[in-house]
């Protein structure tokens, strides 16, 4: 429901109102596997019981040194400083854990979204034009890396 949500709020993300099109039993499968794996974490912002949003640091394929990082917030608490603390609180679970890189895609006229991942040492890499078509709407996305360790550390 959630998804939902914040899918129908904003067109910064990569499915709208309709969700993530996951039936229960593979949604349930893959919370479960982020709540057995000690590499990959999903945190959740609550207020008054209810989420308000989601920070995740998911195994980017054939890539033990690096993680994908994908945060998401109901736009009712846009600005209040609960994006910046799910990023820290995924940013220190990545160094805890010796994570080299994080990287993620942002739309790339997204501008409050790549003002917080700036703020946090993200730099962009690339531009990939036409990343998705929304309403037959080419979308660009950017490529954004985090280098958590230097070689030699």
């Amino acid at each position: 429901d959630y998804l939902k949500i914040v899918g129908g709020e904003t067109e910064n993300l990569n499915f709208g109102a309709e969700g993530v099109p996951l039936d229960l039993e593979t949604e349930q499968a893959y919370l479960r596997s982020q709540c057995e794996s000690a590499d990959n974490v999903q945190y959740l912002a609550k207020a008054n019981g209810e989420i308000i949003g989601t920070a995740s640091l998911t195994e980017a394929p054939a890539h033990e040194h690096r993680r994908e990082f994908g945060i998401s917030l109901k736009k009712a608490w846009w600005g209040c400083g609960a994006a910046s603390a799910l990023t820290e609180a995924v940013l220190d679970f990545a160094k805890e854990n010796g994570f080299e890189q994080l990287n993620l895609e942002v739309r790339s006229g997204n501008a409050r979204a790549i003002r917080l991942y700036e703020k946090y040492g993200f730099r962009k890499l690339c531009t990939f034009p036409d990343f998705f078509k929304i309403d037959g709407e080419s979308i660009d996305f950017d490529l954004m890396n985090l280098e958590l360790t230097s070689a030699g550390d």
